[in-house]
């Protein structure tokens, strides 16, 4: 299948966001575009997890749902969720109410009070994962680099963070470019690529 359409303003894009329009102003606007914000990282993490078995488009139109269900996914209040907070969730009809994905945010919050205390903050630990390689834009589902992620992920105690699950972070926050070769998005992200600066540079 050719790995692009033209869409309505008949500027090439990546055929999976030709689907519905949800999924192009996704693509347009956010996938591929770099981000040091601890939350946002978090709340890609989560709903990566949510989505395990799902379609993305499923997560992303219940999305504000989740923010609303989890307190916009600030973990320093996630991590502080009681069996109350369970019970909650599993009778919200706006959100996948899967008790072992609820389990683990709440879990992966807690974690990541724990990453922060270590690295400083969760970008700084998550971009030090960034690939040095480039394998070519949408042709692998992990890297060598997600694989290292999600070990340490893993033990540090994280769930639902699979080398898969770790690439698909990394191709939604920015630490690989993999829109298609003439995806009209490739060189905006590019270039929001080429003026940031890493955390983990950053934090030296």
């Amino acid at each position: 299948m050719p790995p692009l359409y033209l869409a309505p303003d008949n500027l090439p894009r990546c055929r999976w966001c030709s689907a519905t329009p949800d999924y192009l102003a996704y693509h347009d606007h956010e996938w591929g575009y770099p981000v040091a914000d601890d939350v946002r990282l978090f709340e890609k993490l989560c709903l990566e997890g949510f989505q395990s078995g799902l379609s993305w488009l499923t997560i992303l139109r219940k999305r504000e749902n989740f923010r609303r269900a989890f307190d916009g996914f600030d973990f320093r209040i996630v991590a502080t969720y009681t069996d109350a907070d369970v019970a909650r969730l599993l009778a919200d009809a706006g959100i996948v109410r899967h008790r072992g994905k609820i389990a683990a945010t709440i879990n992966n919050a807690q974690r990541a009070l724990e990453l922060i205390d270590e690295a400083g903050s969760l970008a700084a630990f998550f971009w030090r994962y960034e690939p040095q390689m480039d394998p070519g834009p949408q042709v692998v589902s992990q890297s060598p680099e997600s694989l290292a992620l999600s070990k340490a992920l893993k033990k540090r105690g994280w769930k639902f963070v699979g080398p898969t699950t770790m690439y698909a972070l990394m191709q939604a926050m920015g630490l690989v470019n993999d829109h298609a070769a003439e995806c009209v998005i490739r060189a905006r992200v590019a270039a929001a690529r080429q003026g940031f600066t890493s955390p983990a540079t950053r934090a030296g």
